[in-house]
């Protein structure tokens, strides 16, 4: 029996998720969660072995919530499902050890092969995710795997544009930073656009993968 817990902000599809896959003879759902710090606590006391995991949750974020997921559980397993395919959220994402990434448009029995597939120690993901993913990593072997920054041109940075850094590392959009940061969201776009400036970068998934590189935030 694969225990699944299921995370997500909406109780629509937390609910329809839970009934179609306790129907199933090998698969039990522990618990279904709508934020990330929900996540932490129902892992603590039911031990699932794989989390269906939304990206675009309050609280805490399902990229946030996987790097602290596999840090002091490494063995479970961890899907992303979403309706978002963003080359910020699956760097992030299988870089803090996510097993899978699925849209939520794959079948219900697509979903249940992908938790077997996880459970086993294999990865699963959507083939257009896919595409992505190698696209991504080519132009990461192209530069060597890694983005220059200079320590002066890190230096001119401010204090807004490094937690700014942080909400794009996380995947956030400009509309969940000017939330986050009490900013409007033109705000975040001039921020945005100086930061990538300061760094000479091309655009906001080099910053991305620039941060994950150097955990710029922690400085």
């Amino acid at each position: 029996m694969i225990k699944v817990l299921i995370a997500d902000d909406q109780e629509l599809i937390r609910q329809s998720l839970q009934i179609v896959l306790d129907s199933r003879e090998n698969l039990q759902v522990t618990d279904a969660v709508a934020n990330g710090q929900e996540v932490v606590a129902s892992v603590r006391r039911e031990k699932p072995d794989v989390i269906l995991m939304d990206i675009r949750m309050p609280k805490m974020d399902g990229v946030q919530c996987t790097k602290i997921i596999k840090e002091h559980y490494p063995q479970i397993k961890i899907i992303i499902l979403t309706t978002f395919d963003d080359d910020e959220f699956v760097y992030n994402a299988l870089k803090y050890g996510a097993s899978g990434y699925l849209l939520k448009g794959i079948s219900m029995d697509g979903l249940a092969a992908a938790i077997e597939t996880v459970y086993s120690g294999q990865a699963m993901i959507n083939p257009d995710i896919a595409t992505k993913v190698l696209k991504l990593f080519s132009r990461m072997a192209q530069a060597d795997y890694s983005i220059q920054i200079s320590e002066s041109q890190v230096a001119e940075l401010t204090k807004t544009e490094w937690k700014i850094i942080e909400q794009v590392e996380c995947g956030s959009s400009n509309k969940e930073i000017a939330e986050k940061l009490s900013l409007s969201e033109g705000t975040v776009r001039n921020y945005l656009s100086n930061i990538l400036n300061k760094l000479d970068l091309r655009d906001r998934t080099q910053l991305a993968i620039w941060a994950v590189q150097s955990q710029a935030h922690k400085r």
